[in-house]
């Protein structure tokens, strides 16, 4: 399971680029500037981190990202269910336009940002070159604890919700309690004079429509009864004449053609007539005057109104406003019930405790093995004799993350007395025990592919050759990649990759190229000596590669 190909197009300052990727330690190098940081980046994006405009090449109308993995076994469930096609490779594309609009597709069907995020956490892990800074703070201390016990605060935090708004309703409830009472008596009245109505949804629209057809009723029975006689009248109606002319013309059609086209027209708005006949006839039938039902309608119509008055509200709105007042007393009847509430409180908060109980015990199994196996990867990082440790403390006030206080206590040297990370450790330590704990933590996820951009910053000489070989050491069971400035974790990488800015009429772009032995030798020389390179940096290079070949320290698993 590894990433397999990477392909950009008008990202960044990248105007076009393809690049087969391999198994092992691959490094990534170039000057300040020269945009080393662009792959991961685009990465990011394609697994779904915020995207914006700003990532959009200038000039082009839009940034386009595919990045081609192995595609692991265990995602293939997750891509049955989203409705993903499974193949041998998998492959995520996102295209970002200049409005920072961005659209997305996972084996060539259409898929969200979150989608893309979450076959993230399973491709790929991310150590950048500030990852030191997350070790001061407590928050990222506790996840990052909790990641390596292989346990998730989520069921917690639901348990914590639920406690605390069984805990508000409790308090509600107990500090109103007299208001609570005379506003469920006062709507208690106004819902049973609604009741009396019981006004339906869509009955003050009916009740008009019958009324005004009822108090209008002589009036159209006389519109009805008058029309018919104008139809049907064998006088003056219009049947008879119509039916004459069709007569006459069809007696002739033998001798004139045209008239038969003119006699259909006339039988057919004799069909017409006859069925307004018809209509009126079934409405004179079922029609009639009924003065009692009208009288019904305008003492209910009125009883409509009075409510409306009363409560400021237009007849239209009188049926939801029952509903809400409904609702208002089912809340109030059950928040007045303290006895219930004070039991569901009770339940939640045993809730809770059982599961942050729970969550202690994994993390206090978990705590010493994670400063035995961060201690062990700092041996060999240039902090020989020093100490890591995990320190548990329990919380004045439970909290959604549970009962514990996590720390990082670190001595730099054999006898010192562990303390807080932030008030012993200098810039380099911090940086060098970052490494350590991406390492250590590193290898215990899914995620097939490592990347660390520059998370070597602070460190050189022995120190520097040691995180190389550590990183080829992580090569063999997982693809790595990694962002380097220095040679000598550069010598010690299965493939090699030089980024460089190059500037022509177009404007400025970047590239990103293998190297063969000769260039890889040249690319290490300028690491080690600047652009100047001479024979000694190009023979300390050749030695510096020469001896990254020999027998790697071997990293040994926490």
């Amino acid at each position: 399971m590894a990433l397999k190909r990477i392909a950009l197009r008008d990202f960044v300052i990248v105007q076009q680029l393809e690049l087969d990727l391999h198994t092992g330690f691959t490094v990534l190098t170039g000057e300040t500037g020269a945009g080393k940081s662009i792959l991961i980046d685009a990465l990011q994006l394609v697994l779904g981190s915020r995207a914006d405009s700003g990532v959009v090449r200038e000039g082009a109308t839009q940034a386009d990202i595919s990045a081609e993995f192995d595609c692991p076994d265990h995602l293939q469930h997750w891509l049955q269910e989203g409705g993903f096609a499974l193949e041998e490779s998998l492959l995520l594309r996102r295209v970002i336009d200049s409005q920072g609009r961005s659209r997305a597709w996972i084996n060539g069907a259409p898929a969200t940002a979150t989608q893309l995020r979450g076959l993230g956490e399973e491709l790929l892990d991310i150590h950048g070159q500030h990852a030191w800074q997350s070790l001061t703070r407590a928050d990222a201390v506790r996840e990052l604890l909790d990641a390596y016990a292989n346990v998730s605060t989520q069921a917690l935090r639901q348990h914590w919700m639920v406690w605390r708004a069984a805990a508000k309703d409790l308090e509600h409830a107990i500090a109103a309690q007299d208001t609570l009472q005379r506003e469920r008596e006062r709507l208690q009245w106004q819902i049973g004079e609604l009741d009396k109505l019981s006004p339906g949804m869509e009955e003050w629209d009916e009740l008009n429509t019958q009324h005004t057809r009822l108090s209008h009723a002589q009036a159209l029975l006389e519109a009805a009864q008058g029309a018919l006689h104008l139809l049907e009248d064998d006088e003056a109606g219009a049947s008879t004449p119509l039916s004459r002319a069709q007569d006459m013309l069809q007696d002739q059609e033998h001798l004139e053609p045209e008239f038969q086209a003119i006699a259909d027209v006339l039988a057919s708005s004799l069909a017409q007539i006859n069925d307004a006949q018809h209509s009126l006839q079934i409405y004179l039938r079922r029609t009639e005057l009924d003065p009692d039902k009208l009288a019904e309608l305008d003492e209910r119509l009125s009883l409509w109104m009075q409510l409306a008055r009363r409560y400021k509200r237009t007849p239209q709105e009188l049926p939801s406003l029952l509903q809400s007042w409904r609702e208002e007393l089912r809340q109030l009847d059950a928040v007045v019930d303290i006895g219930r509430l004070r039991k569901a409180e009770q339940q939640a908060s045993d809730a809770y405790h059982a599961a942050a109980r729970e969550l202690s015990l994994q993390r206090a199994k978990a705590a010493p093995k994670l400063s035995r196996a961060i201690t062990q990867a700092m041996q060999g990082l240039g902090m020989q004799g020093g100490r890591f440790e995990v320190q548990l403390d329990k919380l004045a006030e439970p909290s959604p993350h549970g009962m514990d206080s996590v720390q990082f206590l670190v001595a730099g040297h054999p006898g010192a007395t562990p303390k807080p990370i932030g008030k012993v450790a200098s810039g380099g330590e911090l940086s060098r025990l970052s490494l350590a704990i991406a390492v250590t933590t590193s290898e215990l996820g899914h995620a097939g592919t490592l990347i660390f951009d520059e998370v070597d910053s602070g460190v050189g000489g022995a120190v520097a050759e040691t995180v190389g070989k550590l990183m080829r050491a992580l090569g063999k069971d997982r693809q790595v990649l990694a962002v380097t400035h220095l040679p000598q974790v550069a010598a010690c990488a299965d493939h090699h990759y030089v980024v460089a800015k190059k500037r022509d009429k177009a404007g400025t772009s970047s590239t990103v190229t293998p190297t063969d032995t000769a260039q890889r030798e040249r690319e290490i020389a300028r690491m080690l000596g600047g652009e100047k390179i001479s024979d000694t940096t190009m023979a300390h290079a050749r030695e510096m590669l020469h001896a990254a070949n020999t027998p790697c320290w071997s990293h040994a698993k926490p």
